[in-house]
């Protein structure tokens, strides 16, 4: 299969058909196109054009190209839809999907959307879906799934499979109830293939199988499928009967929204914007980071003017700020990617103690480093005095210690005290890390220099 490229041409071509309403070209065109596909196309196109592609598509394709375009436009076309409209592309997708799309109408259109549902067992399961917080397990499960009662012989267990694949678009797993609906187990296809067929589904299921509840975290689900490979988890209510599942896409979307979110936050954007976003909410997401970022700034230049005079017996100390500050902050900001990364993925174990005790050797060995080349760099380059240039090179092996501990403490206290520690990286770090290089810096010269 060649990979779908969106050219200026074949965006030019489909408005030129659009424009001269050439349905049947115009279908032609698209139907060789993959939904996806169809779906960044429509994100290049007006919102009048976007919505006549909608109208003019077929529903069990059109229902897939919503749910892969941009939320703006996506809002937008649905704005042009009627309530029967809207509920005929809803009617051809997994209950998940709908139940987001159903979130993201207004509650009056919402209600009118949902009593146009002609399926009115998809319509309930549906509104069960949006009783659920959508960040947790509960909003992100799906209700299609197939499941089998313990008491079933193998015959009636593969008549009922076949009635209930009818509407699971992929059999991930086969589930286990009993007749309250409690989760027993899952059920293997090969035994169920070499089984008599007179044989009691609770004589041959395998009782041990992973599952997460509904007010579980997506972060927490990502992390079970992550660590035991699974391509769907069956999700349970409180008293353990099962109520849904979600599979590996689903959990794929929520990995790539926590990494774009922990992305901005370490770029120092406290709130989760996109390009496109208006001029306003830019400026809220950045502006509290960019003032925290001043201030210590402020901080930094008020710490400096206390060693005027020190200046001005060694103005040399003056070309050496921007090392420290430059060196803090890149220390800081590695060493808290480390353990954000390690604290997201679970890999960090044990004491705090034992984590910066490694975190101040590393830190160490680093600073030497980076002292022996400063102090050769120094003695050939800037010709400085040998005791400026120790007290430079102590400095700066204090201050990558330092930075070092800084990045790797604060990430792992924020962490433990419920706070996203992706908060700790960038501007965070940076900053206090300037401001503290810089009073080591002058307070150990002052104390070699004795000025």
């Amino acid at each position: 299969m060649i990979p779908f490229k969106l050219t200026k041409e074949l965006i030019e071509e489909i408005e030129t058909l659009i424009e001269t309403k050439n349905d049947n070209e115009l279908q032609s065109l698209l139907n060789e196109i993959h939904y996806a596909d169809i779906a960044e196309i429509i994100n290049e196109l007006n919102e009048q054009e976007a919505t006549y592609l909608i109208k003019l598509l077929d529903s069990d394709k059109t229902s897939d190209i919503l749910t892969e375009l941009d939320e703006d436009i996506r809002e937008s076309i649905l704005g042009n839809l009627s309530a029967k409209e809207i509920a005929e592309e809803l009617e051809e997708l997994d209950t998940d999907d709908a139940a987001d799309i159903i979130a993201e109408l207004t509650k009056e259109m919402a209600q009118k959307v949902i009593s146009e549902i002609e399926d009115k067992e998809h319509a309930k399961d549906i509104v069960d879906l949006l009783r659920y917080d959508e960040n947790s397990a509960g909003g992100l499960m799906a209700k299609e799934l197939v499941k089998v009662n313990e008491n079933w012989n193998v015959l009636t267990c593969v008549k009922e499979m076949r009635a209930q694949a009818e509407n699971v678009t992929r059999v991930h797993s086969i589930y286990v109830v009993d007749d309250e609906d409690k989760l027993k187990g899952r059920l293997s296809l090969k035994d169920l293939l070499t089984t008599s067929t007179k044989t009691h589904i609770k004589d041959v299921y395998i009782p041990n199988v992973d599952s997460v509840r509904v007010n579980e975290k997506p972060e927490e689900v990502a992390k079970i499928m992550s660590k035991y490979d699974l391509e769907a988890i069956p999700v349970i209510d409180e008293i353990g009967r099962l109520v849904g599942r979600i599979t590996i896409d689903d959990i794929v979307d929520v990995i790539k929204e926590e990494a774009e979110k922990d992305y901005q936050m370490a770029a120092g954007i406290s709130q989760d914007v996109e390009a496109d976003d208006s001029i306003w909410d830019l400026t809220k997401a950045r502006l509290p980071w960019l003032l925290i970022g001043m201030m210590g700034g402020i901080g930094a230049a008020s710490i400096i003017s206390g060693f005027q005079d020190a200046l001005t017996r060694f103005p040399v100390l003056l070309i050496f700020i921007p090392l420290m500050q430059a060196t803090a902050g890149n220390v800081g900001v590695q060493s808290s990617a480390i353990v954000v990364q390690g604290l997201a993925n679970d890999t960090i174990k044990g004491a705090i103690w034992g984590r910066l005790g490694k975190e101040l050797l590393l830190g160490l060995v680093n600073g030497l480093a980076l002292a022996f080349v400063f102090l050769l760099i120094s003695h050939f380059g800037f010709n400085t005095s040998y005791l400026v240039s120790v007290a430079v090179g102590i400095a700066l092996v204090t201050v990558v210690v330092n930075a070092a501990v800084i990045g790797t403490f604060i990430p792992i206290f924020l962490n433990k005290r419920g706070i996203d520690p992706a908060i700790a990286t960038g501007p965070f770090i940076t900053t206090s890390n300037d401001v503290l290089g810089i009073l080591i810096y002058f307070s150990i010269a002052k104390v070699i220099l004795g000025f």
